[in-house]
């Protein structure tokens, strides 16, 4: 470990230019060394192991990076619709759950875990493997969507936690 942490760590350095991702891949790296190192059957390679499982964590992280950013809820407070909660007097739970099936994807598992299933923002957080910003975000923009579609279907109301 002695003689491959500095190479590594700044071989990750390099790549996410932030101390504590550095430490992270590196850190990342030594554990699955640790949990898969007896796969290199020749010490001479193990240099090249290292560095190959680094790069690797790094663009898997990168990867989720792009298809989940972070974004903070104070930053997009402005593209977020208004959802207010009403009564559930005028939809039909069918008719709810048709629409649900047409939210965008990226929003839908979120809204399903919190409306049908009653998880907290936390839970949703971690099943998702996001923050919860994100879920929060997540959330209204689908609800958003959900309210669109029901509108536009001839519905009265507005989703809020009570129609689902």
């Amino acid at each position: 470990m002695e003689q491959y942490y500095q190479p590594l760590y700044k071989f990750a350095f390099s790549l996410t230019r932030a101390e504590a991702d550095a430490c992270d891949l590196t850190q990342q790296t030594f554990y699955v060394w640790a949990t898969k190192g007896y796969q290199v059957r020749d010490p001479a390679k193990t240099k090249t192991w290292l560095f190959t499982t680094l790069h690797r964590n790094f663009l898997q992280r990168r990867r989720k990076e792009v298809r989940f950013p972070h974004q903070e809820l104070t930053e997009t407070d402005a593209e977020l619709p208004v959802v207010e909660p009403v009564s559930a007097s005028g939809l039909d739970g069918a008719q709810v759950l048709e629409a649900l099936s047409r939210v965008d994807e990226h929003y839908q598992s979120a809204v399903a875990l919190f409306y049908l299933e009653d998880c907290s923002y936390k839970e949703i957080a971690e099943v998702l493997d996001v923050p919860v910003g994100t879920v929060k975000s997540r959330l209204t923009r689908g609800l958003g969507q959900l309210r669109e579609m029901l509108n536009s279907s001839g519905s009265s109301g507005r989703v809020g936690k009570a129609e689902a």
